[in-house]
């Protein structure tokens, strides 16, 4: 059991040292990440517009309900509900303000973001595209030096037989030398 989960991982981490394999991973990864930080840039550009929509509803309820309040001078109880109403309405608004400051600051990080990530991938990609090249180049030189040690190791190999003639002809000469004496 043990010696398959080593095998499994041997593979594994045969496909990891594809250097092209984890740029691709990486740029996938920051791809994924901008996704996420669009979908939430979305969601916050909605949540601003709503509550740019409840700042203008709070700020005719509280227009609406000073209007009336000097009309409603004599009648205590009517009164006692519509300042009610006012300071609930303000309270509102200043929650409203508070949240729509709130998601501007989280919109500018998330622009900031955006633009890092936008960066980032450019980069990657340009950084990729040059490894792409340089892995060709490389392999290229590899191959050629393959070949010419192939043929260093003909010539080394030419060498010794021309060599071994050599020896065989002097050896000859000699042995005629010695026959000859």
């Amino acid at each position: 059991m043990v010696f398959g989960f080593l095998k499994k991982k041997a593979a594994i981490s045969k496909k990891a040292t594809d250097p092209l394999a984890v740029f691709d991973a990486v740029i996938s990864s920051v791809e994924r990440q901008g996704g996420e930080v669009r979908k939430s840039a979305a969601t916050l550009l909605a949540l601003r517009a709503e509550l740019t929509r409840d700042l203008d509803k709070y700020g005719k309820r509280i227009a609406g309900t000073e209007a009336r309040l000097p009309k409603a001078e004599g009648d205590v109880s009517v009164e006692k509900t519509l300042r009610r109403d006012l300071a609930e309405a303000r309270g509102l608004l200043e929650k409203t303000q508070e949240a729509l400051a709130q998601a501007e600051t989280n919109a500018r990080l998330l622009m900031d973001a955006a633009e890092d990530l936008g960066k980032q991938l450019a980069e990657l990609q340009e950084e990729r595209q040059s490894a792409r090249a340089r892995l060709s180049a490389g392999t290229m030189v590899s191959e050629a030096l393959k070949t010419q040690v192939a043929n260093f190791d003909r010539l080394m190999k030419l060498d010794a037989a021309r060599d071994e003639v050599e020896k065989a002809h002097a050896l000859a000469e000699l042995y005629r030398e010695d026959t000859g004496r």
